[in-house]
């Protein structure tokens, strides 16, 4: 007996290591970090301002409904002391919390949420009452990152449900409709359970992983309050549908897989419809449920995972087991009926695929400028190679290759499966990646700021906000007050700006008065660098100070 292995399995066992060398390059080389699909678009009060007296409460405001994380969420007076009252509350996209202090000084804000497709944000800015003092800390947890072996972690375990999905969608199929009564379903019904086991043990290790997913803690850090947490949230509840939908699956199918002939055409309908709600859990824990067309995106998600099920999954059957065991007879029946199945689960992947795409990318800058977008024309890249695969094998079916022997289109699908093994560890790693139309939104929003200072001589203090401080056209508002934060009545206001270091000389700003203690003005500001602006407020016949500011004024 010779040890070496003949020349296909030499080929299959190299075909082998390229897939797992693939996977393993798209599941742990460097990539974006996972990160938080949901934006803070506004607060009250702003980031970095100064207010000139103490809020009552803090509000922050996302790009979508969001859910709180127990006890990571607070706001730190200067003192080091917590100034927050109770347990901040959420409704919808917006968070509330309580204020109890009204020291003067800088104040640290510090949030961890989870957004709807069940992400955590974290994040922390400070404001200042009166005026800005060294800013507290707020502990090292109150928002601390994705532990490192966490964030591996959750893509791994992705890849592995996928991988379970598609090792139990398209052998069912080819079982219950193509499957040769003659031949043994033994290694058929193996790879089944596989997936099986694959969908339920990635299924409860997510639910696991989400606990430090979204606390910030490591691997072994969960609680049982932790755990609690998670199983009352939606992407818990979700999961849990998905665990019983597959045990009530694991029951109908018991009996395809050995061959009995026990079940029954209602049996197989209730199979379908398990597996059409086995299929719907994935984007609702995912992207499509925080899109901006939900509905449209969690059926055509939905489609797409059940088209690349069918696709891959009659694949590997072919691969595996039809191309080895029928003979040409078997062959010439089944190969033209799966090449149709082939044909339409390939179609529904690409329409769906370029759906979700359009919906999560939005624009050409999103495709281009973001590691989403740029990892989406990545994935089209390889998809588009394993339809050239596929449309070859296809001629080759219709040329009836399995008169002549499949070995010709048992390499082409290893090449396919080759293929596809990669498009799915990069999919697992796509789907902790920001989208392209939040990525976008989160860079629209970080560069539109608000200048915001508290300018003081002994006569008053006087609130400036100047929006959105880019060259062109800005909005200035005026808060004037007593030097001991009461609201000061002002009888003329007077403002100039300029820009010394390019010559322009000062101009004059246009102001309103809005109230006795608030005018507002517009000025066009025609270059970016640092604008000097003096205002100077009259508060009586007699009283009369001016204050200046420098402020950096951006391009837009």
């Amino acid at each position: 007996m010779t040890l070496d292995l003949p020349r296909r399995r030499r080929t299959g066992a190299a075909l082998l290591l390229g897939v797992l060398l693939g996977m393993l390059g798209v599941l742990f080389a460097p990539a974006a970090p996972a990160s938080a699909h949901a934006v803070l678009q506004r607060s009250d009060p702003q980031p970095d301002s100064i207010v000139p007296q103490a809020p009552d409460r803090v509000t922050l405001v996302f790009s979508e409904t969001v859910q709180l994380v127990q006890g990571r969420t607070r706001v730190v007076a200067p003192d080091g002391s917590r100034a927050d009252e109770g347990e901040p509350v959420i409704e919808g996209t917006t968070l509330t919390i309580r204020l109890g202090a009204e020291a003067k000084g800088t104040y640290l804000v510090s949030y961890r949420v989870v957004s709807a497709d069940s992400h955590p944000v974290s994040g922390a800015f400070t404001y200042s009452v009166g005026a800005a003092s060294a800013p507290p800390s707020a502990g090292d947890d109150a928002a601390a990152g994705v532990d490192p072996a966490v964030e591996v972690a959750i893509p791994v375990v992705k890849f592995l449900g996928y991988a379970g999905l598609l090792l139990l969608v398209g052998p069912v199929m080819v079982l219950a409709l193509l499957w040769p009564h003659r031949l043994s379903r033994r290694g058929p019904a193996r790879l089944v359970w596989t997936g099986l086991g694959l969908v339920l043990g990635s299924t409860v290790a997510a639910l696991y992983l989400q606990a430090p997913y979204t606390a910030g803690g490591g691997l072994f850090s969960a609680g049982p309050g932790d755990l609690r947490d998670v199983l009352a949230s939606t992407f818990g509840a979700v999961m849990l549908v998905r665990i019983g939908v597959v045990i009530a699956a694991a029951l109908l199918i018991r009996p395809l897989l050995t061959g009995s002939g026990g079940e029954s055409r209602s049996d197989l309908a209730i199979l379908g419809v398990l597996g059409v709600a086995a299929l719907a859990t994935w984007p609702l824990t995912g992207h499509p449920s925080a899109s901006p067309v939900a509905a449209v995106s969690v059926v055509v998600d939905a489609v797409h995972l059940g088209a690349m099920a069918v696709w891959l999954g009659g694949l590997v059957m072919l691969l595996g087991f039809l191309l080895r065991q029928a003979d040409s007879r078997e062959l010439g029946a089944i190969l033209p009926i799966w090449s149709r199945w082939a044909a339409v689960a390939v179609g529904a992947l690409v329409l769906a695929g370029t759906t979700q795409a359009l919906i999560e990318v939005g624009t050409v800058k999103g495709l281009v400028d973001t590691t989403y977008g740029r990892m989406i024309i990545a994935k089209v890249a390889l998809v588009a190679l394993v339809l050239g695969s596929a449309f070859f094998a296809r001629r080759l079916v219709q040329k009836r290759v399995a008169e002549d022997g499949p070995t010709p289109l048992r390499r082409i699908i290893g090449v396919e499966l080759g293929i596809t093994a990669v498009i799915l560890g990069l999919t697992a790693v796509l789907v902790q990646v920001t989208p392209a139309r939040t990525a976008v939104e989160t860079v629209a929003t970080t560069t539109e700021t608000t200048v915001d200072t508290v300018l003081s001589n002994n006569l008053y203090s006087l609130q400036v906000q100047i929006f959105p401080a880019a060259a062109g056209n800005n909005s200035i508002h005026l808060y004037a007050y007593t030097p001991d934060g009461q609201l000061l009545p002002v009888v003329e206001w007077v403002a100039t700006a300029e820009l010394p270091s390019a010559g322009v000389e000062p101009i004059d700003v246009d102001l309103l008065r809005i109230t006795d203690s608030h005018a507002i003005g517009e000025v066009n500001l025609p270059a970016a660098g640092d604008w000097t602006l003096k205002f100077t407020l009259r508060t009586s016949e007699i009283d009369q100070a001016s204050v200046t500011t420098t402020v950096s004024i951006r391009q837009p």
